[in-house]
Order: structure tokens, then C-alpha cells, then sequence
């Protein structure tokens, strides 16, 4: 019974996200909180949020040494991502790119897609520069945008590690079924996403 409820509380946090719309990690309220309000920024956004624990379940997933290496390869170049953000560097559709990875990483984690090592590297390190490229946009109109950005990949970080801690749970009986069928969810989410970014409400 224990179990089930564990199954059944990873399976909601996806299907709880499908209710909401795209990017609402954009709050204009966080975005003056420093330190604070980066730390609760990604909490507060389910499409960056999935991608997020998606990396470390994936991570976990592949194993050495992709679930140490990825959650170290996605807030390092989501990094310089806000700064191409900052920059305002020309860049393609940001809200597209990151519906893209939570529908990629969820159908990554669905398939159990054993990647390979240069090749896991390079989707995540994308997807990271569009989850940096999304907030260093607004970085350039807070109060303290080094604050802010410690909070943010602090906040990252810890969300890779809860997506290890849940991707260990496939030792459990069943396990693997469930998380699997929490990377379809997770799948879905992207796909609403997505049509949410190209078929944006009037």
C-alpha cells in the first residue's frame, strides 16, 4: 500500500502540471526577491520544473557517468545561456526549446533510450541553454541579478538530485514500470506545451 501511494504521488506531480500553461516560472513577483525568489522561480514553473527533475531521472536511469555528469552539464550551460539571454542574442523560439525537453526527457525516460555518453551530453546541454537563455532575459531588470542566478542554479541542482532520488526507486518491485510510465506523462506535459507555444490562446 506504502508503495502504491509513493507510485502514485510521482505519477500526479506530471499530470498537476498539464493544468497549467507554459513558462509560469516567469513570475514578475520572483523576480525582484534575489536570492529568494531564484530559488523558488524554477519551483514555481512546472515546464521548467519536469525538465529539470527529468534530467536526474534520465541520469539515473543511464547511470555512470552520465548521473553525475548531466546535472552538472545542464546548469553550466543553462549559465551561459542567461548570458546569452542578458546579451540579447538572436536565438530561436526559447518557449518552443523548452517544451521541446520536457516532451524529449519524458520520452527519453518512457523509452529507457540508453544514450550515448557524447550524445546524452549534447540534448541536455541544449536544453540548457534555453532554459538559461529564458531567464537571463529578465535578469538584466532585476535589482540583484547575481542573487537571483545563485538562487536559480542552486535551486537546479537540487531538482537533478530529487530526479536521482526518485530514479532509484526503479530497484524497487515495479519500480521501473512506474517511473517509466511517469516519463509518458511527463511526455504528454511536453506535447501540451508545445502546442501551447505554436498555437498560443487569443
Amino acid at each position: 500500500m506504502k508503495r502504491l501511494r509513493e507510485f502514485g504521488i510521482m505519477a500526479a506531480t506530471p499530470v498537476l502540471a498539464l493544468q497549467a500553461t507554459p513558462a509560469l516560472a516567469h513570475s514578475a513577483k520572483s523576480l525582484s526577491l534575489g536570492f529568494v525568489g531564484g530559488f523558488v522561480h524554477p519551483l514555481s514553473g512546472p515546464d521548467h520544473l519536469l525538465a529539470m527533475i527529468s534530467v536526474g531521472l534520465w541520469g539515473a536511469f543511464l547511470g555512470r557517468p552520465l548521473i553525475y555528469l548531466l546535472p552538472v552539464i545542464f546548469p553550466t550551460v543553462m549559465a551561459f545561456g542567461g548570458v546569452l539571454g542578458m546579451a540579447q542574442v538572436p536565438f530561436p523560439p526559447v518557449e518552443i526549446g523548452i517544451a521541446v525537453s520536457v516532451m524529449v526527457l519524458g520520452g527519453a525516460i518512457m523509452l529507457r533510450w540508453s544514450a550515448p555518453v557524447w550524445l546524452a551530453a549534447i540534448i541536455v546541454g541544449i536544453f540548457g541553454l534555453f532554459h538559461g537563455y529564458a531567464h537571463g532575459l529578465e535578469l538584466p531588470s532585476m535589482a540583484n541579478p547575481v542573487s537571483f542566478s545563485l538562487g536559480f542554479v542552486l535551486a537546479t541542482g537540487l531538482l537533478h538530485v530529487l530526479g536521482i532520488v526518485i530514479g532509484l526507486l526503479r530497484e524497487r518491485p515495479g519500480g521501473e514500470r512506474a517511473l517509466r510510465a511517469m516519463g509518458g506523462v511527463i511526455a504528454l506535459a511536453g506535447v501540451w506545451y508545445l502546442y501551447a507555444a505554436l498555437v498560443p490562446v487569443a
